[in-house]
């Protein structure tokens, strides 16, 4: 290894990135630019930004590595990605939640919630779900960097999750959302051009594109007998109708991700970051074919090093690493590219996993100190917003100190501690696994809610916290008691009733918990605001002013 190269390539990189994030600390001088990044972003910075906290190393390394285990037939969450994560969350929900958000002063996604239905219980409740669930994502986002240093540096995996998450936390503590969306903007530049050059190297390496996806199809004799059992057929073949392998791969992985991305509250809160829907519409290209190269690329580089591994060293890729699908991607990137690439390769995951953590970080600590600390200290007697907090800005209340550094402050420093000692204890091919999870209980909490409050003015506050709730709980029900992932992972049913999961009846066990959540929150949502009186018509009018001009 060469490490005179290695660290020149590092110091630059960092000095570009400690650049960019005091540029960012030297213009954070509110709260507003703290939470918000002021509201002036530039498109360019907001799509990439966007990106890049939507595609992290769980897309790269944990989806790239089921890819590699059970092939291309997650190309279909591409097509959701960008059709659903980008143009619907661009065209319909971002133009109204920036208009939304700038009317009411919101800082973050569960004040904006709860701004709009005018309960203050919607908002702690929000931030609470949100720091309780969001540093399970921040891990598995940190164990696949850490993986990739470890088979490419031959880094001690514990050292890696260290050094990642001290360094995300400097500039994140102090530069608030400009620091994370200013590095955004050049870690995703950096991830662009990396995943564009290992694109075009895997089909070089193969003999083409022809040549590279027969040769996969040809093997498909070898394809693994767990996934064959499963209802797998091969890596270039979608899994049969119906069996465990579809349901898994078409309502977790596909359908979980790519509809949960919707509901993301660290995706959320980018659309109040510009001051108009024009730069709106000049992001949505930029993210659109940043999403769909990053994606596209991972996916296909998981499934064809498959022929890599086996015409170099006569196993498939998944054997070749041990059974640990979070460790194909590295693994290929450090056994097959030429030695300089896999240092810009690891700056790609490095700048991946950056950018995403420090928008979760982020957003845990806001969620603690703005939605959860602060919004119960002002709670005063009621539930409701008073009059004057309608009309002043979020960016207006003085946040709670703890010493020196606000309770958001202090918010990310307990998110990083958390993200640590979960990603330590987590165990192998969790990646994938958990991004999908998390973005499914996102989408079944908030997603109706969310809809509700764009779209639908007669939603009261009790019929969005009777959504909120019923879609929090009928998650957390499935994912302990029915859903076999992560019912048998946890052994909570096992302990409780003597049964890894309640349901053992094919496919239910097998169905992601999303399915069921979703129309559940809808439907008390719906039901529970038609029985309750209308919001107050002047929160109302607050809310969607000038939204029908745009």
């Amino acid at each position: 290894m060469n490490y005179f190269l290695l660290g020149i390539v590092f110091i630059v990189y960092f000095i570009m990135v400690g650049y960019v994030g005091y540029l960012a600390w030297k213009r954070t001088n509110s709260s507003e630019d703290f939470m918000i990044a002021g509201r002036e972003t530039h498109p360019y910075i907001m799509a990439l930004s966007y990106g890049a906290t939507f595609i992290s190393t769980a897309a790269i390394v944990g989806f790239g590595g089921v890819a590699g285990k059970y092939g291309m037939g997650i190309l279909w969450l591409v097509f959701l990605n960008i059709f659903v994560g980008v143009f619907i969350a661009f065209v319909f929900f971002g133009k109204r939640t920036r208009r939304m958000g700038k009317n009411l002063g919101s800082l973050t996604f569960p004040e904006f919630l709860g701004r709009r239905f005018n309960s203050k219980f919607i908002q702690y409740f929000s931030g609470i779900l949100i720091f309780c669930a969001m540093p399970i994502y921040a891990a598995v986002v940190l164990i696949g960097a850490a993986r990739f240093m470890e088979s490419s540096l031959m880094l001690d995996f514990n050292l890696a999750l260290l050094v990642l998450a001290v360094v995300i936390c400097a500039y994140v503590l102090f530069g608030g959302l400009k620091g994370v969306m200013y590095t955004d903007a050049l870690q995703g530049t950096i991830m662009f051009v990396g995943m564009i050059i290992l694109l075009v190297f895997i089909y070089w390496v193969l003999g083409g594109v022809t040549e590279a996806n027969t040769a996969l199809t040809n093997m498909a004799p070898l394809y693994p007998p767990d996934a064959i059992a499963e209802g797998g057929t091969g890596w270039t073949s979608f899994p049969t109708l119906g069996s465990p392998f579809w349901w898994s791969l078409v309502t977790t992985t596909i359908m979980g991700v790519g509809i949960g991305a919707l509901a993301q509250p660290q995706l959320a809160v980018r659309f109040m970051t510009v001051k108009s829907n024009k730069e709106l519409h000049r992001s949505l290209l930029i993210g659109a074919i940043f999403i769909a190269v990053m994606t596209c690329t991972a996916y296909i580089v998981g499934s064809l090093s498959n022929v890599y591994f086996y015409q170099n060293f006569g196993q498939i890729a998944i054997d070749y690493v041990g059974g640990n699908m979070d460790s194909i991607i590295p693994t290929f990137i450090s056994t097959a590219l030429p030695e300089w690439f896999v240092y810009i390769f690891l700056l790609s995951l490095l700048a991946a996993a950056m950018s995403t953590l420090s928008s979760q970080y982020h957003t845990q600590g806001t969620a603690l100190g703005h939605d959860i600390v602060d919004a119960i200290r002002n709670r005063g007697g009621s539930d409701e917003y008073t009059a004057e907090e309608i009309n002043k800005s979020g960016a207006a209340v003085e946040e709670s100190k703890i010493g020196f550094i606000s309770v958001s402050q202090a918010g990310i420093l307990i998110a990083v501690i958390l993200s640590l000692v979960i990603g330590l204890a987590l165990p192998g091919s969790i990646v994938a696994l958990g991004t999908s999870l998390f973005m499914g209980l996102c989408a079944a909490a908030f997603l109706p809610v969310y809809c509700a409050a764009l779209f639908w003015k007669r939603t009261t506050k009790q019929g969005a916290i009777a959504g909120l709730l019923s879609g929090t709980l009928t998650s957390l029900f499935l994912l302990v008691f029915v859903f076999k992932k992560t019912a048998t992972g946890l052994g909570i049913c096992k302990f409780i009733f003597g049964v890894d999961m309640l349901i053992n009846t094919m496919p239910w066990y097998t169905i992601d918990v999303m399915i069921f959540a979703i129309p559940v929150s809808a439907i008390f949502t719906i039901v529970v605001s038609l029985l309750t009186q209308p919001i107050d018509e002047k929160v109302l009018n607050k809310s969607f002013e000038g939204i029908s001009k745009e």
